[in-house]
């Protein structure tokens, strides 16, 4: 039951959004004061994460941008990206922003997969290399996201267990921060591996309701079988024939 109700507050935030202009341009290359503490790995995972924005209503939930083969993808959570495939969301890096179309959506799991057309000028994606198994316990993670109206944070932690919910089998619980707007935001090893997609954070029930941001659920990655994730945008797709569908 609580993990029932724990689907009932997904990470998507509400703030509104403003789209950039339409005309021509050239996008700052990213230029923050980053600790050398953080490692280049990190710093990659950083400039990585996208905001997502929905049509209309000005929500935003987060994204990674990554990159099989040829293809320039964003992967999120379904609940931020809830549209009919062929659906266009909003991706934004600081003042860079393209149109993501919605090619697989998986509401069981909660992941979705954008597909950008025109890739970042600003930012270079993270290469497609997910954990073939479920993270251990203890694994140390790190993620960037979006949480409410927040600018783009970064955040570690560990594995802390795992949870299985009805008809979607083991799901990974990280001890870390997250919160409205981290949704769809990629859990990475330190190595720079895909471990899952965030989606939700846990909540207390009793004796009154409390939401515990530090226990953060996870689906994990390998739920995702790429080649056939791709299949309906490869069945589709107009022109030269990607090497990513071959």
């Amino acid at each position: 039951m609580k993990y029932l109700k724990l689907l009932l507050l997904m990470l998507i935030s509400t703030t509104i959004y403003a789209a950039p202009g339409n005309g021509p341009y050239t996008p700052d290359k990213p230029n923050e004061n980053i600790s050398s503490s953080m490692s280049t790995i990190e710093t990659r995972i950083r400039q990585a994460a996208v905001r997502v924005t929905v049509p209309f209503s000005g929500g935003h939930g987060s994204g990674s941008y990554i990159k099989y083969k040829d293809v320039h993808l964003v992967f999120t959570a379904q609940h931020v990206s809830d549209g009919p495939l062929g659906v266009s969301y909003l991706v934004t890096y600081k003042q860079e922003s393209h149109i993501g179309t919605l090619i697989y959506s998986d509401p069981i799991n909660d992941i979705a997969i954008l597909y950008l057309a025109t890739p970042f000028r600003a930012v270079d994606p993270i290469k497609f290399n997910p954990l073939e198994d479920v993270a251990s316990v203890g694994t140390n993670i790190v993620y960037s996201g979006y949480p409410s109206t927040h600018k783009l944070m970064s955040f570690t932690g560990r594995v802390a267990g795992y949870e299985n919910g009805p008809g979607i089998g083991k799901h990974i619980i990280l001890q870390t921060y997250g919160w409205f707007g981290c949704s769809g935001s990629m859990i990475y090893t330190l190595k720079g591996q895909q471990i899952g997609v965030l989606y939700g954070v846990d909540v207390e029930y009793y004796p009154s309701t409390q939401v515990q941001e530090n226990m953060i659920w996870v689906v994990p990655i390998n739920k995702v079988k790429i080649d056939k994730a791709l299949g309906d945008f490869c069945r589709g797709h107009l022109g030269k024939r990607p090497k990513a569908c071959k």
